[in-house]
């Protein structure tokens, strides 16, 4: 099973002077360590729901993973997961595929149909209906799969148009950046999920039976199109705070056993006291290792 790590939080001890510091210090470490990716969250401003309050310090997810993509030699690089509608679908491409090139080919598409409305109106980011911004969504998956095909032919999307869509130079990922797509909707976003990505990501407090469900629901849907469902990449999102009377490495490693049987391959996780390093070195030395193998 993969291990990866999240970091949605950039509130360390020290301020705003100690942030760059301490991601170079965290992404290194999981570098060297053998966790398989680094992702961000594509925000602008703190959600709320436990992590802070609006004001809580946020880094554009860009410019922070080209920063770590200079600092480590090994991990995957993405955020978790961009909304749709924050940047132009053809200008996401280029800013993906730079990504994937300096890196030496580390980089994930993580994309999805954006939801946090209260952020967007604060930004005066448009924010359109549901059905327009799932049709987004489908623009640009297509899209970027023109563009890594090296297709520049004019494309017409339902909200999208662009008169000759040319990528260069192309990834050196291949066939392309795996495409992640994030969120759980059955119909809205499963459906897309299964013609165009190379992996998903669920919540993993949405318990075994839910879980259990959405891939349930993944697999007829990669039935219908004729996909291979194996060949979809199942991630979760995960919060563990390992520290004395909260949560071991046992507890971690139990966590990993329940989502591998349930049929997941690739386990995110995001840590509270993850400055304090030693959570992530706690995962390096005992946790990596002991489900590497499952």
């Amino acid at each position: 099973m993969r291990i990866s790590l999240q970091l949605p939080v950039f509130k360390f001890p020290g301020g705003t002077p100690a942030i760059a510091p301490t991601l170079k210090t965290v992404a290194q470490t999981a570098d060297a360590g053998g966790f398989y990716s680094l992702w961000v969250m594509d925000h602008f401003f703190q959600l709320g729901m436990g992590l802070g309050p609006d004001e809580d310090p946020m880094l554009e997810g860009y410019s922070t993973l080209s920063f770590m993509a200079g600092l480590t030699e090994r991990v995957m690089l993405g955020t978790l997961v961009t909304g749709v509608i924050y940047r132009y679908p053809a200008v996401l491409v280029k800013t993906v595929t730079t990504l994937d090139v300096l890196s030496g080919g580390r980089a994930y598409l993580g994309i999805g149909a954006a939801w946090y409305e209260h952020e967007a109106k604060s930004l005066g980011i448009p924010y359109p209906s549901t059905r327009e911004r799932f049709e987004m969504l489908e623009d640009a998956l297509r899209l970027a799969h023109q563009m890594w095909q090296g297709d520049r032919t004019a494309f017409d999307g339902a909200h999208v148009h662009a008169e000759q869509p040319i990528s260069s130079p192309q990834p050196l990922s291949q066939p392309h950046p795996p495409i992640l797509i994030g969120g759980m909707g059955e119909r809205k976003t499963l459906r897309p999920a299964a013609q165009y990505a190379d992996a998903v990501n669920f919540f993993g407090r949405a318990g075994a039976e839910t879980l259990q469900q959405k891939l349930s629901v993944l697999r007829e849907h990669c039935d219908a199109l004729g996909r291979d469902f194996d060949a979809i990449e199942k991630t979760t999102l995960n919060t563990v705070h390992i520290a004395p009377g909260e949560m071991s490495a046992a507890d971690v490693i139990a966590l990993c056993r329940e989502q591998a049987s349930l049929g997941f391959t690739h386990a995110i996780f995001n840590m509270p006291n993850v400055h304090e390093i030693t959570p992530v070195e706690t995962m390096v030395k005992e946790v990596i290792p002991a489900v590497a193998g499952i």
